[in-house]
């Protein structure tokens, strides 16, 4: 996502230093629009879509899936699904806003894509043992055919087991869904959006079948839904092209919505905006897309998070944003037991895999490249030596381990080198004992050409 550099060690420094306390967006190995988060036990899974590197439109083909256990340190969980899961989908392309829920031990993936035999986007449902997938598709065709305005899912289980899912682009809908999860359980029902209570002043917005600027409704698209007290919340993204955040509640899932003001204002360096919030050990996030990666924009969108607080009453603050965003983590990262290597706080010019499974990696790493980790508990420092596992090796380099920044000297330098085997290992001696927590950064040195697949790596 961004042209490669040979940095000398100074150079580096010079580079990174405004970016080393960003935490947003919390991944930069890909564009992540359409943030959906799942909280399932002690872990936050999220799904996203996925913005190809050089989109000029909404160029999608796939979506990917992140996890975390303290908000801060994301993990790569694979590429589970593509349209090509969806026989009844335009292949490669299309593969839009999507939100999963899990119920009863099954994983159910709600996602938007164009429907073929309507040349308009539909809803279908991807369905698995396990987040990270394998999904299929069991209805061989779209849960909800193709008709205008019908994307951006947002799946809600009620407190009563009642499955409800939402949708709508420049209308809303909704129905609900039988206990089976793929499958409606009633009529499809239209939501009044021109209803000014419900939804905020009617606004001038460019209506692109009239090809001209009419009034319509505050509600744009990229519904969210949840409970939380008694009280119903739909999160929207709000006021036509820029849009921002905006949400309605209600005292019954079938409404009447009451419109309570907008809590975001316009993504930056993006016309879309749209997220959800989830309740994550106490604490309360509110996840959005923007387009400040590097080379990002409208259509190359990428996942942001910031922390928040309700009222009194139950109201959503207004929300601002923050390079920074969720400032305290909710854990600490153990270096004692293997971490993944795509998992991280923060990564300069790196790339994942694309792949489904469970098995993932680091790639495209270059000289200069780099990752951060936060709040590594390294405790009494009993650890001796680092471990790294490195599924391919193209040529010469080092792995060089930090504690709290790039400066000084490093605790570790292990080096590595191209052989006939599958799967290497390489170990290092630890040089400086370290304890309590930290932040970890690992930079990666060579020559000019890429070096290495990184698999994971541990303190022992």
């Amino acid at each position: 996502m961004k042209t490669k550099l040979k940095l000398t060690a100074g150079l580096v420094l010079l580079t990174i230093c405004p970016a080393l306390q960003a935490q947003n967006p919390v991944v930069q190995t890909s564009y992540t629009p359409d943030p959906a988060p799942f909280v399932y036990r002690d872990t936050v899974f999220l799904f996203t879509d996925h913005d190809e590197d050089d989109a000029q439109y909404f160029k999608m083909k796939d979506w990917q899936l992140y996890s975390t256990t303290d908000m801060v340190n994301w993990t790569y969980r694979g590429t589970p699904m593509s349209t090509a899961t969806f026989q009844w989908a335009k292949q490669g392309d299309n593969a839009w806003a999507a939100q999963a829920v899990e119920r009863n031990g099954k994983w159910y993936w709600y996602i938007c894509a164009e429907d073929t035999t309507k040349h308009l986007h539909g809803i279908g449902v991807g369905v698995a043992d396990s987040p990270t997938g394998p999904y299929t598709d069991p209805l061989k065709r779209p849960l909800i055919p193709g008709d205008w305005g019908y994307i951006d899912p947002s799946v809600f289980i009620d407190d009563d087991g009642q499955a409800y899912l939402f949708w709508g682009n420049n209308g809303l809908w909704y129905a609900r869904l039988n206990e089976d999860m793929i499958s409606l359980g009633s009529e499809v029902i239209k939501v009044n959006t021109e209803d000014t209570d419900a939804f905020g002043p009617l606004v001038m917005k460019h209506d692109y079948q009239l090809n001209k600027r009419i009034p319509k409704t505050n509600y744009e698209e990229g519904p969210w839904v949840f409970k939380r007290n008694g009280l119903y919340y739909l999160v929207y993204a709000a006021g036509g092209v820029p849009e921002h955040m905006a949400y309605s509640t209600s005292k019954n899932i079938n409404g009447p919505w009451k419109y309570q003001g907008r809590i975001m204002n316009e993504a930056e360096n993006s016309f879309t905006i749209h997220g959800g919030s989830i309740e994550f050990k106490g604490r309360n996030f509110m996840f959005y897309h923007n387009g400040l990666l590097p080379n990002g924009g409208g259509f190359r969108r990428s996942t942001a998070i910031e922390e928040f607080t309700f009222g009194e009453n139950g109201e959503i603050p207004f929300i601002p944003f923050t390079k920074e965003g969720v400032r305290t983590p909710t854990a600490n990262l153990n270096p004692y037991q293997r971490v993944e290597a795509e998992t991280m706080a923060f990564g300069y010019g790196l790339k994942t895999d694309r792949l489904p499974g469970n098995n993932h990696y680091l790639t495209s790493i270059h000289n200069g490249d780099w990752l951060r980790l936060r709040a590594v508990d390294f405790k009494n420092g009993e650890a001796n030596h680092v471990v790294a596992s490195l599924p391919k090796v193209r040529a010469s380099g080092t792995i060089e381990f930090y504690v709290d920044n790039l400066g000084g000297k490093p605790i570790a330098i292990l080096p590595v080198a191209p052989t006939d085997k599958k799967q290497q290992e390489w170990q290092a001696d630890i040089q400086k004992k370290v304890t309590g927590i930290h932040d970890l950064y690992l930079l990666f040195r060579g020559g000019d050409d890429e070096l290495f697949d990184f698999d994971w790596w541990q303190f022992k």
